[in-house]
């Protein structure tokens, strides 16, 4: 058996030889202007833009833990404020989903799975000594509509977003794409 890497390098020669790229060229701007940040379920990787009739090219599409803004100067804050400055979107959308992982991530499996992987007790005590809280940080959420509801917010009042940007929050059903609309952006701008 091959090792990953090799394969998706055997299969990215073929792509390549064979022009598979020509029916994904595309701009760098969205033509749809909208900044999608989902969570990174593999089951959203394309049934997040399919289930609304998106394509390759329609969005700038962030994937993350939960679809989670966990910092307002983080790199997630800083990909939608560039889509939005210097990419020509002018929307955003959060997107969460049911039966999400991230939801119902606490602190303790996370830190004791972590430290089945090699992460010593020492390296954990560090870091909660420089003033990390990993039990907030590897806490995921109660109540998934709260949390939408926080996201948009997050987005919404940071300084640098643009008043004039509309920022949906929505929930998608992993098992069948059915969308929820939980914040109507047009109505806050």
């Amino acid at each position: 058996m091959k090792p990953l890497l090799q394969e998706l390098l055997d299969y990215n020669k073929h792509f390549v030889t064979n022009q598979e790229y020509e029916q994904f060229k595309t701009t760098k701007s969205p033509d749809k202007k909208l900044v999608l940040l989902s969570c990174m379920d593999t089951r959203l990787t394309e049934m997040a833009t399919k289930a609304m009739g998106l394509k390759n090219g329609d969005v700038k599409h962030l994937m993350t833990a939960g679809g989670i803004i966990s910092h307002p100067m983080g790199s997630t804050m800083r990909s939608i404020l560039i889509a939005i400055h210097m990419l020509g979107t002018d929307e955003v959308m959060v997107m969460e989903h049911h039966d999400c992982g991230f939801g119902a991530l606490r602190p303790g499996p996370m830190i004791d799975a972590m430290k089945k992987r090699g992460i010593s007790e020492e390296v954990i005590e560090t870091l909660r000594f420089t003033g990390v809280d990993l039990d907030e940080w590897f806490y995921g959420y109660d109540n998934i509509y709260d949390s939408v509801r926080e996201n948009v917010d997050k987005i919404k009042n940071h300084p640098l977003m643009p008043k004039d940007v509309a920022v949906h929050g929505v929930i998608i059903e992993p098992d069948n794409g059915e969308i929820e609309l939980v914040v109507n952006g047009y109505d806050h701008i």
